[in-house]
Order: C-alpha cells, then sequence, then structure tokens
C-alpha cells in the first residue's frame, strides 16, 4: 500500500470520532459537517479495506477490526504530535487533548484539588477526567489513558504501576463507643461487630479481608448487612458510624487528623495495594501522558 496524506487525515477523523462518540461532536470539534465526516470514515474504510465502525439510529461502535486498527495507529498520532513539537523547538511540549479514565475516588479526592495547577503549567494542554468504576475498553472509549487501583487483568495494556498505598482498618468513634474496640484483628469475627463489605468490580465479590505484618498473613472472615461499589458511600458511611471498614489510606488522611475516623490495628501496617497507569503503545509515551504521569506520582507526594 503506497502512503497518502488523504490516509492521514482519514486517521484523525478516526480518532475524532472514537473520542467524541458520535460524527456530529467529532465535526464540531473538527470544524466539519457531519456528512464530511462520514465521506472521510469511509474513505479511509475503503482505503484499508475493512468496516471500521458499526453504525445504528442512535449509537456508533468500533467493529473489532476497527479497535484494533485505532489501537494500533493511536499511538502514532501522539508521536506525530511529539514530533512536530520537538521540530518547531516549541517551549510548551505539552499540548493537544488528553482523555482520561479514571477511578472516581482518586479523581475527586486526590486530583481534583490540584488539577488547577497542572492545567496552569500546560496552558496548551485539554484535559478530561472522566471518572469511571471500571476499566472498560480504552480503544474504543477514545481514553489516553486509565489509572486504577488493584493488581492488573491480563491484557494488551501496557501496564505501570506508579505507587502503593496502605490498606487500613477504621471505623469512627461513635461505633467504637457502642460495640467496643477490637484489639486483634480476628475480633472482627465476633457477631457484635458489623463490617462493611466493598465489591470487586472484577469478579463481583466482596474484598477478603486480610492483615498483614511483616511476613504474617491472616485472613479473617467478617460479616455485615451493608455492602457497597463505591468509595464514598463506604466512606460516609464508616465515618457515620455503621460499621467497619477497609480503606485506603491515599486521599483518607484528613479524616484520621481530624478524628472522624479511628486506625484500629497499627501494628498490622503492611497490607498495600497498588495503583496502576493503563495506556496503549509500548513506545515511550507521548508528552503529555509523561507530564500526567508525574503529575498524579508529585499529587501523591503532596497529599
Amino acid at each position: 500500500m503506497t502512503f497518502d496524506s488523504r490516509l492521514l487525515s482519514g486517521i484523525e477523523v478516526l480518532a475524532a470520532v472514537v473520542e467524541a462518540g458520535s460524527f456530529v461532536r467529532a465535526a464540531e470539534q473538527l470544524g466539519l459537517t457531519q456528512s464530511g465526516v462520514s465521506r472521510a470514515v469511509a474513505r479511509l474504510e475503503t482505503r484499508v479495506g475493512v468496516r471500521l465502525f458499526d453504525r445504528t439510529a442512535r449509537a456508533i461502535a468500533l467493529t473489532e477490526e476497527g479497535r484494533r486498527f485505532y489501537q494500533q495507529v493511536k499511538p502514532h498520532l501522539s508521536g506525530i504530535e511529539d514530533a512536530a513539537i520537538e521540530a518547531a523547538g516549541s517551549a510548551a511540549a505539552v499540548r493537544g487533548r488528553l482523555r482520561i479514565n479514571v477511578d472516581p475516588f482518586f479523581a475527586r479526592l486526590v486530583l481534583a484539588p490540584r488539577v488547577g495547577k497542572f492545567l496552569a503549567a500546560h496552558p496548551e494542554l485539554s484535559l478530561e477526567i472522566l471518572g469511571r468504576d471500571r476499566l472498560g475498553d480504552l480503544v474504543a472509549d477514545g481514553f489516553d489513558a486509565a489509572l486504577r487501583f488493584g493488581e492488573p487483568e491480563p491484557s494488551s495494556l501496557v501496564a505501570r504501576r506508579l505507587l502503593d498505598t496502605r490498606v487500613l482498618t477504621c471505623a469512627a468513634p461513635s461505633y467504637l463507643a457502642r460495640r467496643g474496640r477490637p484489639a486483634h484483628p480476628r475480633e472482627l469475627a465476633d457477631a457484635r461487630h458489623e463490617c462493611i463489605h466493598f465489591l470487586d468490580p472484577v469478579n463481583g465479590r466482596p474484598f477478603p479481608w486480610e492483615f498483614h505484618r511483616g511476613r504474617q498473613k491472616i485472613r479473617v472472615a467478617v460479616s455485615g448487612r451493608l455492602t457497597v461499589n463505591n468509595v464514598g458511600t463506604m466512606l460516609g458511611a464508616c465515618a457515620a458510624g455503621h460499621g467497619v471498614a477497609q480503606l485506603l489510606a491515599l486521599g483518607t488522611e484528613d479524616l484520621f487528623k481530624r478524628g472522624k475516623l479511628v486506625e484500629l490495628f497499627p501494628d498490622w501496617p503492611d497490607e498495600r495495594f497498588p495503583l496502576y497507569m493503563f495506556y496503549l503503545s509500548r513506545h515511550v509515551p507521548p508528552a503529555k501522558l509523561r507530564a500526567f504521569v508525574d503529575f498524579v506520582v508529585g499529587s501523591v507526594a503532596d497529599s
């Protein structure tokens, strides 16, 4: 296949449609008509010889061939953008649009208070932080990267471990006044204690309760009538005195400082939960993504 500029133009339109989620919104972003976007996609489909989108009256979605094609070409678009910036000698090497799929709790408590400083440092960058409970399909959903807690499932994505945060077992002072403070993790199995279960979004089952101290690890079969799938709900219920919860230290430090929550087992300090960045290409990430990674790591250091 010989290369011509129309192929690159078609790929740019493809990326706009995927990221915008519709031909109409892509046309608005590109300054084209909807029919112009449709024709550009049709020409690209003819050029590469596969149907890229399944279209209905209400929605569009990448076909399997389209998803693979987009996954392969998107990193090159970012690379072209970086190369152009470098060749131009621009002082602002971070620019364009960056679309990130983020754990909602992390976005609200860690990123949101600090994102203004990041955008001020990169005035040519447009940032979309979208809270999602699941990783989903980065390609089909038009994301550049995702931030997620927990060990990654096998996939074609690059998974970069950014940090580990402690898992804390805690309760509100009002709860401890009613039920008593357990002296050992195994006491949480007692029927007098009410523990708040949190659903693992991968398998839909509650996370097991574990406690780590050096090489020692124990698992406790806790019970409780409340099960949640949202960290904010679990945090609110725990702070209100409903029950004992296992929370991540990251983003919750202020609640302990103000006495809203009490850590129950500081002598069991070694259970950790990782935060990963997921992205598509195994090549060097584009400048805007590298800048965002630095921002995330710095935000955690400051929190």
